[in-house]
């Protein structure tokens, strides 16, 4: 179950997200997780998501990057997207960063997700923000990311029918990690963009979706521990 919070982005400036605490372990120090919106804002279905990370362990903190805003249609969101301030979103995930590692149900360690929009937001937090012990993008790519920058490791969700998200924008970026030693675990799904998102039938993929989540987990509980 989810809790609206007020929390600060590094800078200091006020901010809030919502947080979802696990209960499978009582009060045990978790491993967290800051989960990044779609480009619609923190929804119900960004809700949903961080109910069920929280469900396999994770400290899960959705810091809402539009300010409470929540778009209704395509349209509205590609404005809100387009209106971002990326320099003051990523301060805004510093902060929640920072949130999690003093948290005391969290164990210190911190792994960023991201959807859509929210996987670009992923890409570039892990180029600009400290304290990132893992990160999973999820069909998204930011422009003019010093993708060299990352330390974090890297597990990437790409699909093969996305004309935003291109996969060999995602092919790309492996390439240049590679070049630098910095390996980059990528899948690409025979899947459409957004496949992950359960409440729009027309691009959901079951198949995919359970399995990039599986890996996902996985990964997270791997570099988290």
């Amino acid at each position: 179950m989810t809790t609206r919070i007020a929390l600060k982005a590094k800078s200091g400036a006020p901010l809030e997200g919502v947080l979802a605490e696990p209960t499978s372990n009582g009060s045990a120090t978790a491993p967290t997780l800051v989960l990044l919106q779609e480009w619609w804002g923190v929804n119900d279905h960004i809700e949903s998501l961080a109910d069920r990370f929280a469900a396999e362990g994770f400290l899960t903190l959705a810091p809402d990057l539009y300010r409470g805003a929540i778009a209704k249609t395509a349209d509205e969101a590609g404005k809100m997207m387009a209106a971002l301030d990326w320099p003051r979103a990523m301060d805004d995930i510093a902060g929640a960063v920072a949130f999690l590692r003093a948290h005391p149900r969290g164990n210190g360690k911190v792994g960023v997700t991201g959807f859509c929009m929210g996987g670009a937001l992923a890409f570039a937090s892990a180029c600009n923000v400290d304290g990132i012990d893992a990160v999973v993008p999820w069909y998204g790519v930011p422009s003019n990311a010093d993708y060299t920058k990352i330390t974090a490791p890297v597990l990437a969700h790409f699909a093969k029918h996305d004309s935003w998200a291109k996969p060999e924008y995602a092919f790309a970026i492996r390439d240049t990690l590679a070049a630098v030693g910095k390996p980059m675990e990528l899948h690409v799904y025979d899947a459409q963009h957004a496949f992950a998102n359960d409440t729009r039938p027309e691009v959901y993929d079951e198949a995919a979706t359970k399995l990039a989540w599986e890996r996902t987990v996985a990964f997270l509980r791997g570099k988290l521990a």
